[in-house]
């Protein structure tokens, strides 16, 4: 069985966006390759390399 998701990504600033699900809204910012996100449960840095589809992230509890 699946499920529908909910997932909308909002342009605020080059390099800077809102992200907002039925779960909360989050704010996320960084330059291609290298992310960090702030939410209402967590935070979290993701290092990845562009155009592989590899990426790593570190979640930290608020």
């Amino acid at each position: 069985m699946g499920f529908f998701r909910f997932w909308k990504r909002i342009k605020i600033l080059p390099g800077v966006w809102l992200n907002m699900s039925k779960s909360g809204v989050s704010v996320s910012a960084g330059p291609r390759g290298a992310k960090y996100t702030e939410g209402k449960k967590r935070r979290q840095f993701t290092l990845g390399i562009p155009g592989t589809g590899l990426s790593y992230t570190w979640r930290f509890k608020k």
